[in-house]
């Protein structure tokens, strides 16, 4: 197993308990292999390196898991399909709300927006026409599109959530027409390589799982194919180690701003539609999967091809996750997903939080940031304004702090303070000011901060 570094782990009883459940999950789901990895986001040499993980626990013979090892990954190729879509919106080349018939013209599902495509709220029924695309040779695009009537639709959009890989072939195609370029190429080009992700791959590359079903009588294997999924493979296609797909977790926890803006990662996990209408525990958003455990919501996306299962679990806030395959088209008992969340859960509850260091600013404040800092009133509450160097925002916290969230601001393009968070994120604050240019007063919303309590403005 590829080493660990020893200042990145978990607690022994914390260990001891992943293993458990991962060998508990191996035998009775009857795996031949299964493989987790909990991962915590660094920055820089040391995600290039290790993909964040701090923890693998393995089970199973066939083949004996390794970080370095590939598995199908299935559906969590939906996730890189999302990136790239939004990628082509912030660079102004399309809008969410375009109709599909605005990039693919002529088609007879033309109506529904690539919005509704990426949160499975368009009504498209699951698959393609032709044979199971996951067990057979793929069609080329020109078939993909030849095959599509008006009778793919099964509900009117945003009636329900319909989950659809239909829908992520035609993102797919999309993503050619807009670009030029082919989506493994966009993929490889813009996704893999700059994430340092050389374990992923279109096609299996050795060291590499083989996947199987397990006969329900006798536990003998029976191997599936390894097919090219042509047109559907945005859908469902590409193959990588658990190192790698650490990495991507790590992507989706905390985003490098060169590959997709972390403000669209952060739009990616506003639900498009609820999966789980009686109990609202899971949903879905552009492109990734929503899931609430306890008072806390994890993002990813599960991933199944025959002989495969796969899991991506986040929880952004900690940047804490869980990655792991196991290679046999669906476990006996249990869910591979569920196992991830579940670990993810014991982590979460066990460990302590990662905690970043302060460290002492360089200068303070001048001119308008100086003038701003220090208390101010509102309805006979006090606040505290105070300037955080490495962020370059202000933050505005009601006393005693800890007693609501606070909330922060930053320059916006135009030179405005506008807010980053909280109840006033995209606000404008504006800084009222007397006939000598002091500051008197600050407008966030028309709600008006003074610098006496019996003041109001």
């Amino acid at each position: 197993m590829a080493p660990l570094p020893p200042e990145s782990g978990l607690l022994p009883e914390t260990t001891r308990r992943i293993d458990a459940l991962v060998a508990q999950a191996q035998a009775a789901g009857r795996a031949p292999s299964l493989v987790l990895g909990v991962l915590r986001t660094p920055t820089g040499a040391a995600r290039a390196t290790t993909g964040g993980l701090v923890h693998v626990a393995a089970a199973g013979e066939t083949p004996t898991p390794d970080p370095d090892v590939q598995y199908r990954i299935g559906s969590i190729t939906k996730t890189m399909t999302a990136v790239l879509l939004l990628r082509q919106r912030d660079d102004g080349l399309l809008e969410l709300d375009d109709p599909l018939d605005r990039h693919l013209p002529g088609t007879p599902l033309g109506a529904v927006r690539l919005r509704e495509l990426l949160g499975h709220a368009a009504g498209l029924q699951r698959e393609p026409d032709g044979e199971w695309w996951e067990r057979s040779a793929g069609a080329d695009l020109d078939t993909l599109l030849a095959g599509l009537s008006r009778e793919k639709v099964a509900f009117p959009a945003h009636r329900t959530f319909h989950y659809s890989n239909l829908a992520y072939g035609l993102l797919g195609a999309v993503l050619e027409r807009v670009t030029g370029e082919s989506w493994w190429k966009l993929v490889r080009s813009r996704l893999l390589d700059p994430l340092g992700m050389v374990r992923t791959s279109y096609q299996p590359t050795e060291p590499y799982a083989r996947g199987y079903v397990v006969h329900p009588w006798h536990d003998t294997l029976r191997e599936e194919p390894r097919t090219d999924t042509g047109a559907m493979a945005p859908a469902g296609q590409l193959w990588a180690s658990l190192a790698d797909l650490a990495r991507w977790a790590g992507f989706l926890a905390d985003p490098d701003p060169e590959i997709l803006a972390p403000e669209t990662v952060t739009e990616m996990c506003v639900p498009v539609a609820m999966a789980d209408l009686n109990s609202w525990t899971a949903g879905y958003g552009l492109g990734v999967e929503l899931h609430r455990v306890g008072e806390r919501v994890y993002v990813g996306h599960g991933g199944s091809m025959p002989g495969y299962v796969a899991t991506l679990s986040v929880h952004r806030p900690s940047g804490t996750g869980v990655v792991g395959f196991a290679n046999a088209y669906g476990l006996r008992t249990g869910s591979l997903p569920v196992l991830g969340r579940q670990v993810l859960t014991a982590v979460l509850d066990a460990e302590p939080a990662p905690v970043r260091p302060w460290r002492p600013a360089t200068a303070p404040p001048a001119g308008e940031v100086a003038e701003l800092t220090g208390r101010w009133w509102w309805m006979g509450r006090e606040f505290e304004l105070t300037w955080d160097p490495a962020a370059e925002e202000l933050t505005i916290v009601q006393q005693p702090s800890g007693a609501v969230p606070g909330w922060r601001f930053g320059r916006d393009a135009a030179g405005r303070w506008r807010g980053r968070s909280g109840m006033n994120d995209g606000e404008i604050l504006t800084v009222r000011r007397d006939g000598a240019g002091a500051a008197t007063a600050l407008d966030i919303a028309t709600f008006v901060f003074t610098r006496h309590p019996d003041r109001l403005a």
